[in-house]
């Protein structure tokens, strides 16, 4: 069976969750569907106890249906057992002559000497089994496998999903409330721009140590019936169904069942009838559900499992839709379209909900600006201002807000002479179709000299808006976002079909790809194996890569089959030394060598350069140069290693300095060095899109930058507007100076970017 067609055929298996009533039927209708779709006589889904190291049999088709949760392995036990103790398919003609068989009386598979276990997991979190079974000589062949591999990846949603709704079960804890109060009189807030953009609307204040608390406490006028709960349940499905489709059908690369969770809540049915034993005593039916919801809350919130504590921002965001639901008589009400949602907390699948929703706007109190939340937004076109002051949480709903995100500001109830202001410069803004009649197919200085202006891709819809904005091909695709925002890791099926799509918007122009850069503020939410103290200098980027291989590898080739037949480079993130280089190198050359050996079209030789980030870079940039093709200097985390700030730090925020004389001086000798190798040399952080250093990157042999879609106009009107004699002095006259001051000034000079 063909791996990439079976990927597109088992994809139900991630919506079975909406008719599914309870687990029970969730995995039976999993094995079932299953069984049919790869002929196997015996299908068995082993669920795995981290605490307990037990794994136990929660479903099958074709065995004693009497033997579900009797029948129990350590782990190690058996041919299951062992399947997930050591992470690896294990495939067997005749599977009681192996040693490690391990017989169960009443299970009746003796009838099935054909054996294969797949070990489900969410990243390296062990999760569970799942067990296929055939007759004698029906034995799994390799193609079987790989097709089944991917069965068991897409699994893995599902197993999580009913991990997930078993948590709700367990005792709670009791967790203090911690109260907010309101704000006396704010009216303006000054913040930092994390995506760019205009937004006036009411706010909407989303902070888990508050907004349970005022469901609770709010009055409600209105009684109501069970009958009408039971309606407000149904028209809550119905919504977060319509919306989940809505952000798969706009965001296919980065929406991995967001809604899940919610829904699998409302198809559980004791989180159900718990709220209507309630309502049977005489309580409100929406009090009901904000009790019900308290109570899971506090669950989650004393669980040692990280996952499970970030879905108390699911169970509260139910929570208001169920309740907005049953007192909104009947109206299709979309909680936050049309607001400017103010939060303490948000996570890449919390952006992407607030996106199919409408939202206006975000206000992120507290928080640094951290690269992925920051990069989604901009990929969203969802305006985001950083703010510092807590107050903003303590606003009532429905207060306007004005969010200039250009410049960073928050005006809180806004006068006229602001909202006239704000108007104004709303109708400057240029809409994409006529940026569209003013973009150049190529970019020029003044004086004539090209300069490259490729993309950077967060999503694939960025790529369509850069095709049609006419940019010289993808100079970085963070490959990390199909990764984050997704709740285990995506396989190479899933992957190849997301970059296939990518070199398919971009004919005959280049693509580059980095490997995942994981880590640091990009945080895979179902990696847990090691808690550190200074991520940002942990387990990350290539170091991730280089210790879990499998994955590592399995990107590799998915970006070799996409690329097949295009301008392919590939490059490596956060590269500290040769060898590192070298060793991920290795692993594109192996991944060559297999997909040779296995007939399958691919990319044999992509261009393979790095990422410079790190300060050891600088010192061996000619020996560097020697065995990469390529280089793309990432400013945002250069500037952080070579002055020790951690920009996503709002409190030494003024210490992050791209001006500073070190950095400069770094910049300039990497761009020598590579163009004194004739190695390509480009720039693709945020410097590259800031008008005031682009004559700088010019003035010192930049001749190719890589920015976000919505600045490639800004960028190439900055470059039109300067002769290269122009930014040659300007950088001159900026490496000459030891004083960030002195720099500053040059940089506030009259006609320096004219």
């Amino acid at each position: 069976m063909d791996s990439e067609q079976l990927l597109y055929e088992v994809n139900d298996l991630n919506h079975l969750f909406r008719e599914s009533a309870s687990v029970e039927t969730l995995l039976n209708k999993a094995v079932e569907m299953v069984a049919d779709r790869t002929h196997s006589a015996v299908c068995s889904v082993y669920l795995y106890d981290p605490a307990e190291r037990m794994l136990t049999l929660r479903a099958t088709r074709g065995l004693n249906p009497e033997s579900v949760g009797k029948v129990r392995l350590r782990l190690g036990q058996g041919l299951t057992g062992l399947a997930l103790q050591e992470m690896k398919t294990v495939c067997e003609k005749d599977a009681s002559r192996n040693p490690n068989y391990k017989f169960f009386p009443g299970l009746f598979e003796e009838r099935f000497d054909a054996f294969l276990a797949l070990p489900i997991a969410r990243g390296i979190s062990k999760m569970g089994v799942l067990v296929l079974q055939r007759s004698t000589g029906e034995s799994f062949t390799d193609a079987d496998i790989k097709a089944l591999e991917t069965v068991a990846s897409q699994l893995a949603h599902i197993i999580e999903n009913a991990q997930f709704l078993m948590g709700m079960h367990e005792p709670r804890s009791e967790h203090p409330e911690v109260q907010t109060t309101a704000p006396a009189q704010l009216k303006f807030v000054r913040g930092r721009v994390a995506s760019e953009g205009f937004a006036y609307a009411p706010a909407m204040v989303i902070d888990k140590q508050k907004s349970l608390s005022f469901l609770l406490h709010r009055e409600f006028e209105g009684r109501y019936s069970i009958e009408q709960f039971r309606e407000a349940v149904t028209r809550t499905t119905d919504q977060l169904e319509e919306l989940q489709e809505r952000v798969e059908n706009k965001l296919s690369d980065a929406a991995s069942l967001i809604f899940a969770a919610h829904l699998m809540i409302l198809k559980d049915k004791a989180f159900l009838d718990k709220i209507v034993r309630r309502i049977e005593t005489g309580v409100n039916p929406p009090v009901a559900v904000a009790e019900v919801s308290g109570e899971f809350i506090q669950t989650f919130l004393a669980s040692d499992n990280a996952y499970m504590r970030e879905k108390v921002n699911d169970i509260e965001d139910l929570a208001i839709r169920l309740v907005n639901n049953l007192i909104s008589a009947g109206e299709d009400t979309q909680v936050y379209r049309g607001h400017v949602v103010v939060t303490r907390d948000l996570f890449p699948s919390d952006l992407l909900k607030l996106s199919s929703e409408e939202a206006s706007a975000v206000v992120l109190v507290g928080g640094g600006v951290t690269s992925h939340i920051a990069i989604l937004a901009r990929s969203l076109a969802m305006p985001m201002v950083i703010a510092d002051s807590f107050d903003l949480l303590g606003l009532p709903d429905g207060t306007p807000i004005l969010v200039d995100a250009q410049i960073g500001n928050v005006f809180v109830d806004p006068d006229d002479n602001v909202l006239e202001k704000f108007h104004s410069q709303q109708k400057v803004r240029l809409s994409l179709e006529e940026q569209k009649k003013l973009i150049q197919p190529q970019t020029r200085t003044s004086d004539g000299v090209p300069v490259q202006l490729l993309a950077n891709i967060n999503l694939l819809t960025d790529a369509v808006l850069a095709a049609e904005l006419q940019c010289n091909g993808v100079g970085l695709y963070r490959t990390e976002f199909p990764f984050i925002v997704r709740t285990t890791f995506p396989s190479e099926a899933e992957q190849f079909v997301i970059y296939s799509r990518l070199v398919q918007s971009m004919p005959g122009k280049p693509v580059t790809f980095r490997t995942l850069d994981a880590g640091g503020d990009k945080i895979l939410s179902y990696y847990h194996d090691v808690q550190e103290q200074n991520p940002a200098m942990g387990m990350r980027s290539i170091r991730f890569s280089l210790q879990n291989r499998p994955i590592f590898r399995e990107q590799v080739r998915a970006i070799l089959r996409a690329g097949a037949d295009a301008d392919l480079r590939i490059m490596f993130p956060m590269i500290s030394s040769i060898d590192e280089f070298c060793q991920a190198r290795e692993v594109v050359l192996e991944s060559i060598d297999g997909l040779s050996r296995q007939g399958i079209a691919h990319n044999g030789k992509p261009k393979l350069g790095m990422m410079v980030e790190l300060p050891s870079v600088v010192e061996l940039i000619e020996d560097f140069a020697a065995e990469a093709e390529f280089f793309s200097i990432g400013t945002n985390d250069f500037i952080q290693f070579m002055l020790g700030v951690d920009r996503t730090n709002d409190s030494v925020a003024d210490f992050y300095l791209p001006h500073h004389p070190s950095v400069l001086r770094a910049l300039s000798r990497i761009v020598r060095a590579a163009n004194g190798s004739k190695r390509e040399v480009s720039v693709c952080g945020d410097m590259a899109h800031e008008p005031q250093y682009v004559p700088f990157l010019l003035g010192i042999g930049v001749r190719t930058l890589s920015v976000d879609p919505a600045y490639l106009l800004r960028t190439q009107q900055t470059i039109a507007g300067m002769s290269i004699r122009q930014a040659e002095a300007m950088a001159q006259a900026m490496l000459a100076q030891s004083r960030t001051r002195e720099i500053e000034t040059i940089l506030g000079e009259p006609g320096t970017m004219v």
